[in-house]
């Protein structure tokens, strides 16, 4: 199956530090997840934002390989360019909702897109149905739950409709229900053909994986077929 976005031998190391990540590899094709688990530290964060050109655009670092989406480099795309194609959602919603109403943050991406109007409104209405969300259009994000405000804030990056999703520790501060309805939306998208990449901490949250990895000091290895108890505690020091 053709890889969407591709990761090959990247190295990413702050200014003035050691390497993050080690010769990580890795394919992300269309309508498979692909799971990533390991310890705090290990890389996981810095792997997501470098898959989204985040890092080093916003984030300077020293990086070496190649990151491809759709066969360019992501290094001669521009931030702009890379966003309409690859969309990242964070473990804390609060740090991607700035709007004063939901409808607000649905419409930004497609606004900045510079859709006409009538696509803007029908992406928010596919989007909210799709999320869920129809019902919290008019209100403030600031006055949401924790699980609806992770909810808004990966609907507002679906309204980008991007090919690759990338999902960084989504789930860490949800409750069970708010984790099943993005299961559910997941798994909708993957039915579409969009390529997800989930980082993640409880393997749970991993089921809808096709491939499934473990990156722990900047190095990227295949999860066993039979997770333990004792696997775990290698990887985490404790289970997870």
């Amino acid at each position: 199956m053709k890889a969407i976005l591709t990761v090959e031998d990247l190295r990413v190391a702050w200014p003035g530090g050691q390497a993050v990540l080690d010769g990580v590899s890795l394919s992300l094709a269309a309508g498979r997840l692909t799971g990533i688990i390991g310890p705090s530290g290990g890389g996981k964060s810095t792997l997501c934002l470098a898959a989204a050109g985040i890092i080093p655009r916003l984030l300077p670092a020293e990086v070496q390989g190649r990151i491809l989406l759709d066969g360019q480099n992501l290094a001669d795309l521009t931030l702009p360019e890379i966003a309409a194609r690859v969309g990242i959602v964070f473990q804390d919603p609060e740090t991607q909702l700035f709007l004063p109403r939901v409808l607000n943050e649905l419409a930004f991406g497609p606004e900045n897109l510079a859709l006409p109007v009538p696509e803007i409104w029908e992406r928010i209405g596919r989007v909210a149905r799709d999320t869920g969300c129809e019902e919290l259009l008019d209100a403030n994000p600031n006055e949401l739950s924790g699980g609806q405000q992770q909810i808004v804030a990966l609907a507002a990056v679906l309204a980008m409709q991007p090919r690759v999703l990338i999902l960084d520790e989504v789930t860490a501060q949800l409750d069970p229900e708010s984790c099943r309805r993005i299961q559910d939306i997941i798994a909708a998208l993957l039915d579409r053909g969009t390529a997800v990449l989930m980082v993640e901490h409880n393997l749970d949250q991993l089921a809808l994986a096709h491939e499934l990895y473990c990156l722990r000091n900047g190095r990227l290895e295949a999860v066993p077929g039979q997770v333990d108890a004792a696997w775990l505690a290698r990887v985490y020091g404790e289970s997870p």
